[in-house]
C-alpha cells in the first residue's frame, strides 16, 4: 500500500479511491480463498473444520473420552482460533458428525444432529454432544510429532497448526464443498481402500496415468446406496481434467405389484420427493399411480412405497419418467479445486493430487522421523552421561556434596557435556538405586538400534517410500470399508410425453370435403350419417386411438401431423384443420392416416407411382408440414392404402378407363418420401390430359374381397378371381368387364373376424 501513498503539500496522505478499493478487493478476495473457502491438499480441511478438529483435540476429546457439550468445543474454537459467528463453526461441525453427509465422519455426536431427511434440523449446541471419531485421529496421531509448522492465532497468544498431519489423502475422502471469489470447489467423497490402493501404485510408479489410476478409484463413493450411473469414460476424463459432472439414480425393488425406494440419491430428501411426485399426482401427470406411503424407520432408514393403479402397469416407464422429473436422479458438479502444497488454488486432476499428496506424506514422514532420531540421539547421549554417574557414583555424590558448582565440577572431571550434567543433577536419590548397568545398556541398546533403523530410511528414499506405503495399507485396513455406491451401466430416462399419458380409447376422425375435422368415439360410427354444414359432406375417416396421432396428406404431398386427443367431438361439426397447420395456399386434403409409429400405408398419384412409407417417418411437429409423396406433372395424391403386416400382401391399381393390375405388394420399396416406382403403366401424356389416371390403389391380402364401382354398378371380385388381372409391376392390366370401363373407386372389403 505504502507505494501507493501520495503525501500532499500539507502532509497529509491520499491514496486513490480506484487503488485503495482494488487492493482491499484483492486482500478480502485471498483471504476467502486460502482461509475459509478451498481445502488443503495435505489434510484435506477447511480452516474452520481444521481448528474445530484441533480443538478437540486439545480438550481431550478423543473417541474414548467422555461426551462433551458442543457448546464448549464451539467456544474453543471461536475463542482461540477462529474468530466468526457460533453458527457457522457449529453447523461446520454438525456436518463433519452426520454419516449422510460425511464419508468417513471426524465427530461423533450424541443428541440430535439432524436426519437425511431434512439436515438442518439439528438440535442447539447447548443440546448436543460430542467428540472425535476413531477416524480423526488419521488426522492428529503425529501432530506432537514435529511434523507440521505452526502459526500463531489470530490475536498472537498461542500458536495452531497450519495443516495436520494426515495419513490418508482425506481430501479424496469425506470431500467438501465451498464458494471462493471467482472459483468454488466440488470434491465428491471417494472409498479409503480405493484412494489408499491409487496412493500405492503411484508410489511404486510415479508416472502412472490416470487411466491407471481409475483401475483402483473406480468413481466417488458417496455416503448412500444410491447408484452412480455416469459411463466410466466420462468419470475418467472427469479425473484427467479436475471438471466434470455425476449423475445418481435411486435403487428401487418390486414388492408385489408396488414399487420401493430403499436408497436415494446423496443429500436427497425422501419428504422433497414424494412432494414432487404428489404434486405430479395432482396435476394428473401421473395417472397410473395410486398412492405414496412413507415407510422409512429406524430399521429401514429409506423406504419410499409407490403403489401403482393396476398390476398392468408398467412400472419399469413410471420409475424412468420418476428419474426424469424428480430428485430420484441427480446430477453433481465435480470441480477438483485446492489449495496445493505450494500454497495456490488450482483444479486439479486425480494424478496431480495425489502426487501433491505424496510429496506431502513424504515430507510429514521424513519430519517425523528426524524428530524422533533428534530426541533418540538426545536420550542417547543422557543415558551416556548416566553410566558415567553409575560407574562413578560415590565420586559424584561427593562432588555434588563438596562443590558450591558441581555442575561444571562435573563436566571437567567426567568430561561429559553440559546436558548430561544436568541430567545428572536432576536426578533424585530415590532413582539412584534405578540406575543399574545392565537397564541402562538395555535401554542403549534399543535405542541405538532404533537410531540406525531411522538413519537407515532417513538415507534411502526407497526404505521410506515402503514405510508410507506400509503405513497406508495399515490405515486402509482399519478403518477402510467396501464401496457403498454401486457403479451401473443405465440408459437415460426419459420423461412420458403428453401422448404417453392418455388412456389408449378408441376414436374415428372424421374429415369433410370443406377441411373440417373432428373425432367420434368408437370404431362402429358410420361418418357418412354425420351432420355437416351446408355446402359441405363428408370426404374421408381413419380409425385408432387416442394416444395415436393423425397424419394428413395434403394434394401437394406434404404430410402434416395433429394430436387426436383434443379434436373436437364428433356430436358438433368440428372445426377448420387449418387452424392446427399451415397448408399451401389453394391445397386441399386428400389423406387420413392414424395407427402406430411402424404401421405402413402405401402413398401413390394418379400418376401410376407409389412407395410403402412407414406412418413414424410421416409424422413431424412443423405446422408447414414436410414433405412426403412427390407429384409428377399433372398428377394428383390418391387416398393412402393402410398396409396388411401380412406376408401374402397384394397391390391393387384401377384406372378410370378400367384397366386393373393386381401384384404382390413386395415389389414396391420402403420410403421416407419420394416420388415411388411405377405401379401402373400409363402414359405421361395421357395422365396431363387427364385423359386416362388411375382411380385407386389398394391393398388386399388372399382373404379379402375387391369391389369396383363404375355410376351406381359395382362389381365384387375374390382372390380366386384376380388371376385375370395379375402381372409384373408397371404393366398396363387387363380390362374390367363391360360396364365398368369408367370406374369412380375401388375398395377393399375385408373378411368379417371369425368366419
Amino acid at each position: 500500500m505504502t507505494d501507493l501513498i501520495e503525501i500532499d503539500e500539507d502532509g497529509i496522505e491520499q491514496v486513490s479511491m480506484k487503488a485503495y478499493t482494488e487492493k482491499a478487493y484483492l486482500d478480502y478476495s485471498m483471504y476467502v480463498i486460502l482461509d475459509r473457502a478451498l481445502p488443503h491438499v495435505g489434510d484435506g480441511l477447511k480452516p474452520v473444520q481444521r481448528r474445530i478438529v484441533y480443538a478437540m483435540s486439545e480438550l481431550g476429546l478423543k473417541a474414548t473420552a467422555k461426551f462433551k457439550k458442543s457448546a464448549r468445543t464451539v467456544g474453543d474454537v471461536i475463542g482461540k482460533f477462529h474468530p466468526h459467528g457460533d453458527s457457522a463453526a457449529y453447523e461446520a461441525m454438525v456436518l463433519m458428525a452426520q454419516d449422510f453427509s460425511y464419508r468417513y465422519p471426524l465427530v461423533d455426536g450424541q443428541g440430535n444432529w439432524g436426519s437425511p431427511d431434512d439436515p438442518k434440523s439439528f438440535a442447539a449446541m447447548r443440546y448436543t454432544e460430542s467428540r472425535l471419531t476413531a477416524y480423526a485421529e488419521v488426522l492428529l496421531a503425529e501432530l506432537g510429532q514435529g511434523t507440521v509448522d505452526w502459526v500463531p492465532n489470530f490475536d498472537g497468544t498461542m500458536n495452531e497448526p497450519s495443516v495436520l498431519p494426515a495419513q490418508v489423502p482425506n481430501v479424496l475422502l469425506n470431500g467438501t464443498t465451498g464458494i471462493a471469489v471467482g472459483m468454488a470447489t466440488d470434491v465428491p467423497p471417494h472409498n479409503l481402500k480405493e484412494v489408499v490402493a491409487a496412493a500405492v501404485h503411484l508410489l511404486e510408479s510415479p508416472r502412472a496415468t490416470v487411466g491407471e489410476l481409475c483401475e483402483h478409484v473406480l468413481a466417488p463413493d458417496f455416503p448412500t446406496e444410491a447408484e452412480i450411473i455416469t459411463p466410466r469414460e466420462e468419470i475418467i476424463a472427469m479425473y484427467e481434467s479436475g471438471r466434470g459432472a455425476l449423475k445418481m439414480r435411486a435403487v428401487w425393488e418390486k414388492e408385489g405389484s408396488d414399487i420401493v425406494i430403499n436408497a436415494l440419491p446423496h443429500q436427497v430428501s425422501g419428504s422433497r420427493v414424494l412432494e414432487q411426485i404428489a404434486q405430479q399426482m395432482q396435476t394428473k401427470k401421473l395417472p397410473m399411480v395410486a398412492d405414496l406411503r412413507d415407510e422409512s424407520d429406524h430399521e429401514n432408514p429409506t423406504r419410499l412405497v409407490v403403489v401403482p393403479r393396476s398390476n398392468r402397469v408398467d412400472v419399469d416407464a413410471v420409475m424412468n419418467h420418476l428419474f426424469a422429473t424428480t430428485d430420484l436422479e441427480r446430477s453433481y458438479r465435480v470441480n477438483l479445486n485446492m489449495i496445493g502444497i505450494d500454497g495456490r488454488p488450482g483444479v486439479k486432476g486425480l494424478d496431480r493430487i495425489l502426487g501433491e499428496w505424496i510429496k506431502f506424506r513424504t515430507e510429514t514422514v521424513r519430519r517425523r522421523l528426524e524428530y524422533r532420531l533428534e530426541r533418540v540421539q538426545r536420550r542417547l547421549h543422557i543415558l551416556e552421561g548416566y553410566l558415567v554417574a553409575y560407574l562413578n557414583i560415590d565420586e559424584v555424590i561427593h562432588i555434588i556434596r563438596t562443590e558450591d558448582k558441581p555442575k561444571p565440577a562435573l563436566m571437567q572431571r567426567f568430561g561429559i557435556s553440559d546436558v548430561q550434567a544436568e541430567a545428572i543433577l536432576e536426578l533424585k536419590l530415590r532413582n539412584l538405586a534405578k540406575l543399574e548397568e545392565m537397564k541402562i545398556r538395555g535401554e542403549q541398546d534399543e535405542l541405538e538400534a532404533e537410531r540406525d533403523q531411522l538413519e537407515k530410511i532417513l538415507g534411502s528414499a526407497a526404505r521410506l517410500k515402503t514405510l508410507i506405503k506400509k503405513e497406508l495399507l495399515a490405515v486402509a485396513e482399519q478403518y477402510g470399508d467396501d464401496r457403498r455406491s454401486p457403479l451401473v451401466l443405465r440408459g437415460e430416462a426419459q420423461a412420458f410425453n403428453e401422448l404417453d399419458l392418455l388412456s389408449a380409447d378408441p376414436i374415428t376422425v372424421v374429415m369433410s370435403d370443406k377441411g373440417w375435422i373432428r373425432a367420434a368415439k368408437g370404431h362402429e360410427i358410420d361418418p357418412t350419417s354425420l351432420s355437416y354444414k351446408s355446402g359441405d359432406g363428408y370426404k374421408m375417416a381413419a380409425r385408432g386411438r387416442t394416444n395415436q396421432s393423425t397424419v394428413i396428406l395434403d394434394s401437394t404431398g406434404r404430410a402434416y401431423t395433429i394430436a387426436s386427443h383434443n379434436l373436437p367431438s364428433a356430436r358438433g361439426q368440428g372445426e377448420p384443420v387449418t387452424g392446427r397447420i399451415n397448408p399451401p395456399s389453394g391445397a386441399t386434403f386428400e389423406g387420413l392416416m392414424m395407427g402406430a409409429d411402424s404401421d405402413l400405408f402405401l402413398l401413390s398419384s394418379d400418376a401410376g407411382y407409389g412407395f410403402v412409407a412407414r406412418l413414424g417417418d410421416l409424422q413431424t411437429k412443423n405446422k408447414a408440414g414436410k414433405a412426403a409423396l412427390k407429384l409428377p406433372q399433372g398428377s394428383a395424391v390418391l387416398q393412402p392404402a393402410p398396409v396388411s403386416t401380412a406376408e401374402d400382401a397384394w397391390v391393387a391399381a384401377v384406372s378410370n378407363e378400367g384397366r386393373l393390375l393386381v401384384f404382390p405388394l413386395a415389389d414396391l420399396p420402403q420410403m421416407a418420401r419420394g416420388k415411388g416406382n411405377k405401379i401402373i403403366g400409363i402414359p405421361s401424356a395421357r395422365v396431363q390430359s387427364r385423359e386416362e389416371f388411375v382411380v385407386a390403389v389398394q391393398v388386399l391380402t388372399e382373404k379379402d374381397t375387391l369391389v369396383v364401382y363404375a355410376g351406381k354398378r359395382h362389381h365384387k371380385l375374390k382372390f380366386a378371381d384376380l388371376e385375370h388381372y395379375r402381372g409384373e409391376r408397371g404393366r398396363r392390366g387387363n380390362k374390367l368387364p363391360r360396364g365398368f370401363q369408367k370406374v369412380d373407386a375401388m375398395v377393399v372389403e375385408e373378411k368379417p373376424a371369425g368366419r
